[in-house]
């Protein structure tokens, strides 16, 4: 209770009446949960405030004892006092550092934990209309941010405000009647800072997406390689980037600019109230006299060392002003709602032998098309159904609703009777393995990469999933067998090894249904050999879901299915197909055209 009543009061005090909300959000987030380190640094920082006002205070006696220097004892007791107070403020000022740091490097950790936690929990519609270089930006820029606005408000309340306060009551001890000339021309500064704020705002916002300019061209730049040296892109790309950068420099000078104005503004206040000390300390005002060497001296150093917390004061409104729209970032994508969840009665899948209907599935990217327009169909377990037809008619979206990258818009898709929606993600997971044709994998061992599909397989169960795809006999030619480094997605790999090694993993994970999408369209002929008959294997028994452009791959499948425009036009086996002299049949004749099949061949007949 007393902590949120010092948040309050802290958010009040800052100023940011219009960002009241989030600030509060931020603080109350943080800072409770951290509030033991805080209150240590806390009283560290009240320690420094004491002893800089301290030290300020000892001059007299300094100047007294160093006027008097018979008094051998006043002098070493001004000497000791001295070094008791420098050393304090040396031990409590570590101590302010440290548990700083720590408390702000656990928050920046939490932050950046529940954004990646928040991205795992989006569905591919997230990813399809939300950039990854603005997500990295947000992950790895706007929690620095967070923590230097909590830092901000934290040393800026305590250390600085308490150091300020401190330092004006030894002024005012000293000498009442300069400390309130001094005084009357402070609040000069603040008119000047409020004037910065709103350009700071706006150039903060701009600088953040110049550098998600320059993350966006070096990821493109990394992943097509290819493409750009072929093209002759590489001016092109040096254009971008140097856009991109001149941006951000040409956006840090004004935010440098910005930020430096607050120093000659309040250089010139300082200055004023020290000429105006040099003047008034020779005369008397009001019949009152200037004081002693010692006072002066004291004043003049609290004065002198009031600066700094003046100065880190007057710059705090544009530094929070600044971090806030990396807080601002943060909170968008937190606040971004999960568009895949669980239902809160969510079941296990049964252990079922894999049985997969699609009930009358309607399902739209947008709202001008529908993509999937009233599909139903059955997959019998351990049956292989393939799925043809021209390109963008709908099959790979079929896989994807089966895999619950996304949800229907309207129907169901159930396995062993149980509907997606009401099934954990844990269990579907675990009853769906995947070979897609671009094939990802992890920048680690081949060992590690395989393992992901079930995390407690042995060496041995590894190693066998491996020959039932046909990558053993590549992998035993590595220099370090498994446990060669395969570089970033496989980079060191063909791409007829990078996709048996997927497929290993598929074996691996031992699930009742397989989906193929387009496994070997990218294959050269003996590795499409290789893969098919590793595919083959796999799918002996197991619910298998193939799409594939080439009907040559499909041939054996227990039925197929022909998807034009998001719509089941045929469903039957090869034979049926055939005879009925549909779409299927017309593409079947274009790609076997010319192809002589023997006449004991029950698809030689017309």
């Amino acid at each position: 209770m007393i902590f949120a009543r010092i948040l309050d009061q802290l958010v009040a005090w800052s100023g940011l009446y219009g960002k009241r909300s989030l600030l509060w959000r931020l603080l109350s987030e943080s800072i409770p949960e951290h509030r033991g380190t805080y209150l240590a640094a806390i009283v560290a920082m009240i320690v420094v405030a004491i002893t800089t006002a301290l030290s300020a205070w000892v001059m007299e006696a300094i100047i007294d004892a160093m006027s008097n220097t018979e008094n051998r004892a006043m002098v070493f007791l001004v000497a000791a006092a001295v070094a008791g107070i420098f050393i304090l403020k040396g031990l409590a000022t570590f101590a302010q550092i440290v548990l700083m740091a720590r408390a702000g490097n656990r928050i920046v950790a939490q932050k950046q934990i529940q954004m990646f936690q928040r991205l795992l929990g989006q569905s591919m519609a997230f990813y399809n209309t939300t950039e990854s270089s603005n997500v990295l930006l947000r992950i790895t820029q706007s929690a620095q941010m967070v923590r230097q606005v909590i830092d901000t408000i934290v040393t800026g309340f305590v250390r600085d405000v308490l150091t300020l306060a401190g330092l004006v009551v030894v002024m005012f001890y000293q000498q009442p009647v300069l400390s309130l000339v001094c005084l009357i021309v402070g609040p000069a500064a603040l008119y000047g800072v409020r004037l910065i704020l709103v350009r700071v705002r706006t150039i903060m916002s701009q600088e953040m997406m110049s550098m998600a300019e320059i993350i966006r061209v070096v990821q493109e730049t990394a992943a097509g390689t290819r493409v750009i040296k072929t093209f002759a892109l590489e001016d092109f790309m040096d254009d971008r980037m140097n856009s991109a950068v001149r941006n951000v420099e040409k956006r840090a000078n004004k935010m440098i600019r910005l930020e430096a104005a607050t120093k000659p503004l309040m250089d010139t206040i300082t200055g004023l109230a020290i000429a105006a000390i040099v003047v008034l300390s020779t005369i008397s005002l009001f019949g009152e006299a200037a004081g002693t060497p010692g006072q002066l001296m004291s004043f003049v150093t609290a004065f002198l060392m009031a600066y700094e917390p003046a100065k880190r004061l007057s710059k705090m409104r544009v530094s929070i002003e600044r971090g806030m729209v990396g807080v601002r970032m943060m909170y968008d994508l937190l606040d971004t709602p999960r568009t895949m969840v669980e239902a809160p009665d969510a079941q296990d899948l049964p252990d079922g032998p894999g049985h997969l209907r699609l009930e009358d599935v309607h399902f739209s990217y947008g709202k001008d098309k529908m993509a999937i327009n009233g599909v139903t169909l059955d997959c019998p377990a351990g049956k292989t159904t393939a799925l043809v037809g021209p390109s963008g008619g709908g099959k790979s979206t079929l896989m994807n609703l089966i895999l619950r990258l996304y949800d229907p818009d309207s129907g169901e898709i159930r396995i062993d009777g149980v509907d997606l929606k009401q099934a954990t993600f844990a269990s579907l997971r675990r009853n769906i393995a995947y070979v897609g044709q671009d094939t990802f994998l992890f920048s680690a061992s081949i060992m590690e990469n395989l393992r992901i599909a079930r995390s407690d397989a042995t060496d041995d169960e590894v190693i066998d999933a491996a020959r039932v795809a046909h990558a053993d006999e590549f992998i035993q030619q590595l220099s370090d067998g498994y446990h060669t480094p395969i570089g970033e997605n496989g980079s060191f790999l063909s791409g007829g090894q990078r996709q048996r090694l997927a497929i290993a993993r598929a074996v691996l994970r031992r699930a009742p249904i397989l989906l193929l999408d387009e496994a070997t369209s990218a294959l050269d002929s003996h590795s499409e050999v290789l893969v098919r008959d590793a595919l083959e294997r796999v799918t002996k028994d197991v619910t298998t879901i193939v799409v594939a452009h080439r009907l040559s791959t499909v041939l054996q499948a227990d039925q197929i299915c022909y998807i034009q425009d998001g719509r089941a036009e045929e469903v039957g086996t090869l034979s049926e197909l055939l005879q009925r002299k549909g779409k299927f049949r017309t593409l079947y004749d274009q790609q076997f055209a010319g192809t002589q099949l023997p006449e004991d061949d029950p698809l030689a007949a017309p």
